[in-house]
């Protein structure tokens, strides 16, 4: 019963901590672009660009 005493306060901490991790997340706009990064992915090209005729 006394591990209560120590569990239940340090969860409250906790639960501020990860509230305050996902307020800072949302304003510092973490979430506004959720499909771009996995677009990007599809449509990269690792080739080199082919030269011209002339060379350049």
């Amino acid at each position: 019963m006394d591990i209560l005493y120590l569990l239940i306060p340090l969860s409250v901490v906790l639960a501020f901590a990860i509230g305050a991790v996902f307020w800072w997340a949302v304003q510092s706009d973490q979430f506004e672009d959720l499909e771009g990064p996995a677009h990007r992915i599809l449509t990269d090209d690792d080739r080199p660009p082919r030269l011209g005729r002339d060379g350049c």
